[in-house]
């Protein structure tokens, strides 16, 4: 082929075109808000459907929306590219972690933020105070991410009616997984039954509701022995996890405290290390000391350490 011929068939090719955005359907496209002919999307545009455009759309569709994925290879493209950042990552560190955001002062759009980034990493669970559930539900429906919440909360120290009740109205509303607080001056005063009878309530209703129960230690309050304690009384009363700290404490996880409790408990219970951890090297240390959970807010920074 000449480079005439070339010529003519590229200009025949762009007047079909041409014609084809100016015919009725391709009218009705641009006013739903289709991009003009060399229009560049604004960020956070996405493919600048502005009725379908996910929320937030931070313009990756192919790790974050099947559906518009589909609309580009339904458009003709036969290959689509991928983020580096996101195709890299570490899909195992991101499996440990719970997505926390316990701070009071946290509005609705925070907590829709950390559900989408959740879903974005594929974090194990989004972590968040009670009132948040129904959300935190909605957001992550149909994502493999779990809904969990904390009970009696930061402190431990109310009944175990209190706490019984509040991980029942949390479970109807649809977390799939309980933080409770131990009662941490019970433990401390040597009340071992009832520690463990606080602990074994919320796990029989929280199990009854196949959701598996995490009971804060908050080990920056106990002593080598106590922590030891604590762990055998969460195994007896049939607790899934034992867990370091609330975050609010006087400090978090430390790498002595996870290799020290999953000694106790053995193979049998989750770990996980909460409090403090803000980067890739905190969550390997923790991971290398026992721990099989980690709660963190710095989660998405962290996963993206993996792709670096």
């Amino acid at each position: 082929m000449t480079q005439a011929e070339l010529d003519r068939l590229v200009a025949q090719i762009g007047e079909e075109l041409l014609a084809r955005v100016g015919s009725p359907a391709g009218q009705d496209g641009l006013e739903k808000g289709m991009a003009r002919p060399g229009a560049i999307p604004k960020p956070g545009e996405g493919l600048n459907l502005p009725d379908q455009v996910c929320p937030g759309c931070v313009q990756r569709c192919v790790q974050t929306c099947a559906r518009n994925t589909k609309e580009i290879i339904a458009a003709g493209a036969d290959r689509v590219s991928a983020s580096e950042r996101l195709t890299k990552v570490d899909p195992t560190i991101a499996a440990l972690i719970d997505h926390t955001i316990l701070k009071p002062e946290a509005t609705r759009a925070d907590v829709i933020k950390v559900c989408r980034e959740a879903r974005q990493y594929n974090f194990a669970s989004v972590c968040v105070n009670p009132y948040w559930v129904p959300l935190v539900r909605a957001e992550l429906t149909g994502s493999p991410v779990k809904v969990c919440t904390v009970v009696g909360f930061p402190l431990g120290a109310t009944s175990t009616e209190a706490k019984v009740a509040e991980a029942a109205a949390a479970l109807r509303a649809g977390a799939q997984e309980i933080d409770m607080v131990i009662n941490v001056g019970a433990l401390r005063s040597g009340d071992n039954e009832a520690v463990k009878l606080d602990i074994q309530q919320v796990v029989k209703v929280s199990h009854e509701a196949k959701a598996i129960v995490k009971v804060i230690l908050e080990t920056a309050l106990l002593d080598d022995n106590q922590k030891a304690v604590a762990c055998t009384l969460t195994k007896l009363a049939g607790a899934d996890f034992v867990k370091t700290s609330t975050g609010f404490g006087p400090s978090g996880a430390t790498a002595h405290d996870i290799a020290l409790m999953r000694s106790v408990v053995g193979p049998e219970m989750g770990v996980k290390a909460s409090g403090g951890i803000r980067t890739l090297q905190d969550v390997q240390a923790m991971k290398a000391a026992g721990a099989s959970r980690i709660g963190a807010s710095a989660s998405v920074k962290i996963v993206e350490a993996t792709a670096a």
